[in-house]
């Protein structure tokens, strides 16, 4: 299978890249299993020292100011791990997690373990031949869990950038706890997906259906298009500034514009896709476990009457599970709405809007499913993209679903509901009767991060508007979750992760509640998926309502 997969490769990965219209992917060349980084052409963003940046579309798109590129240059510096490999890497050289180990310290569990403590473990990188890494940059996954006990954290990973890391968890319960050391993606495929999130405009592809009359045309459409092949019909919002384009249809005028839908994928992309899958051994290098050198667990006892601190992790956890529940380490009692009465009455009186991708439509398919008294409103609206309304009327309840505006990868939705989050706020009175949830991150995985950061910055001021008219007003900012799905490479952990870190910046200091998914997915026992397991779903909720109604306030 290997001798096939390389000589395929090694034959046809580059026509069909170059023929499929990606030129600086059409210089990934693979020969005699071989992964040559080096052919991966990218335009470098000037050092932040300089205070420039080479701007996503800025041949179309009006320049941040100073203050702006200013933002974008700390975050994108804040985010950023070892340079991308320049030289060939044999693929026999790329991390191997049987290879590799990790172990809890001190060696041989020389303390007892208390809560209220801080266990780390080392992980050690070692190659397909058993040699140790000798750089960074893997990305690797950390959980201390207790199954019995219904009991997870989330750990954190600290890359000392010379093939060791530190996986940093709290002891936060009594009972055995087990580390899990997980191997997402290889340095060397960190370093190709960074490369090509520079790259990708375009490669799950957007198109629009113009209509006059008889006669219709689809052209394709996009966050930025080159302007040098055919006119450009311009739909950049005048509210926000955010950039939407379409090839002007030969025929019709841009004002006959009628919808917007994802574009069917090519073969070409899909095999693209299993090339990739194979370059990296998905299964064998690929969101893989690491081993334990001696015990992968310890006991955790009481907290001693006296201590020494732990050394502090650089950022605590936002909460873990006990008993199969999400316990806030904020402060924030974290109610367990198990009865549907409970949350009519949290909710009594208050309007619910929520807006963003599939993952907030979960809350409101969650909440209309388990609370037979909202009563769905049907307004024939998109099955996916809303917008969706229930309403229960005896409690003065109103709860809205609305998707946001492109890149937005759904079947066919008319133009009139492409929306903007930024405008629908400036649209809300607010007060201490209305909750907004806003998610917005898995659709932007296919764009350069400044695309991401610019629409994240409308969303912050508009949400800063809000507040400073209405300051009663509960906003919660849903960050993005694991997928980890293994056929999932180019819309991968790593990439998502990228978007997490972001948002978690930006609206870092707001009287916003960040509702922290990234965390709650990783620190459950259910299997990741884009759309979280309906128990995850559960203690997001209860984590919302408990900000919308919190335990204080009622006793």
């Amino acid at each position: 299978m290997g001798l096939l997969v390389t000589s395929l490769t090694k034959a046809l990965l580059p026509r069909l890249l170059s023929f499929a219209g990606w030129p600086a992917l059409g210089r990934v060349l693979v020969l005699n299993s071989t992964l040559d980084l080096s052919h991966i052409h990218s335009e470098g963003s000037p050092p932040c020292l300089d205070r420039k940046l080479s701007f996503f579309c800025s041949h179309l798109v009006q320049e941040p100011s100073t203050e702006e590129a200013l933002e974008d240059c700390s975050l994108l510096e804040s985010i950023a791990g070892p340079e991308p490999l320049p030289v060939t890497t044999p693929l026999d050289q790329t991390s191997d997690p049987a290879h590799s180990l990790f172990a809890i310290l001190p060696a041989g569990g020389g303390r007892e373990r208390h809560v209220g403590d801080q266990l780390e473990a080392l992980v050690l990188m070692n190659d397909f031949q058993g040699r140790p890494k000798s750089r960074g940059g893997d990305f690797l996954l950390a959980r201390l869990h207790s199954p019995e006990l219904g009991a997870g954290v989330a750990g954190q990973v600290l890359d000392y950038l010379n093939g060791t890391y530190s996986a940093i968890f709290p002891l936060l319960w009594e009972g055995s706890v087990w580390v899990e050391v997980t191997l997402v993606h290889p340095s060397e495929a960190v370093s190709l997906l960074r490369r090509l999130q520079e790259e990708r405009l375009n490669w799950v592809p957007s198109k629009s259906l113009f209509r006059s009359g008889l006669l219709s045309e689809t052209t394709e459409c996009n966050l930025c298009l080159p302007n040098n092949q055919q006119p450009l019909c311009d739909y950049t919002d005048p509210r926000t500034g955010e950039p939407w384009f379409c090839y002007k249809p030969k025929q019709l005028a841009c004002d006959t514009r009628i919808n917007h839908f994802k574009a069917v994928f090519f073969l070409l992309f899909l095999l693209l896709l299993f090339f990739l899958f194979f370059i990296f051994f998905c299964g064998i290098n690929i969101n893989v476990h690491i081993h334990a050198t001696g015990s992968d667990s310890v006991t955790v006892v009481a907290a001693a009457p006296i201590r020494t601190p732990p050394l502090p992790s650089r950022t605590p956890p936002s909460g873990y599970y006990y008993q199969g529940s999400w316990r806030a380490l904020d402060g924030v009692v974290i109610r367990q709405l198990d009865d549907p009465a409970a949350i009519i009455q949290c909710l009594k009186g208050k309007q619910v809007y929520m807006y963003g991708d599939s993952t907030v439509r979960q809350y409101y398919d969650y909440l209309t499913s388990f609370v037979p008294e909202l009563k769905k409103f049907n307004i024939r609206s998109h099955v996916r993209a809303g917008p969706f309304m229930s309403v229960n009327i005896p409690n003065n309840i109103l709860l809205k679903y609305r998707c946001h505006g492109p890149p937005i990868f759904w079947p066919p939705l008319s133009v009139s509901q492409l929306h903007y989050v930024a405008n629908e706020l400036d649209g809300l009175a607010g007060g201490s009767d209305t909750v907004v949830v806003i998610s917005v991150s898995t659709h932007f995985s296919f764009f350069p991060l400044q695309a991401y950061i610019r629409r994240l910055r409308r969303i912050r001021r508009a949400v800063v508007r809000l507040l400073n008219r209405a300051p009663g007003t509960v906003v919660v900012v849903r960050s993005a979750n694991l997928d980890q799905r293994k056929d999932n490479f180019i819309n991968s952990d790593w990439i998502l992760t990228q978007l997490d870190r972001v948002l978690k910046a930006m609206f870092r200091g707001l009287d916003v509640m960040l509702l922290d998914a990234w965390e709650m997915t990783l620190a459950h026992h259910l299997p990741h998926d884009l759309h979280p397991a309906p128990p995850i779903i559960k203690n997001m909720i209860n984590t919302i309502l408990s900000g919308v109604c919190p335990l204080s306030s009622r006793t």
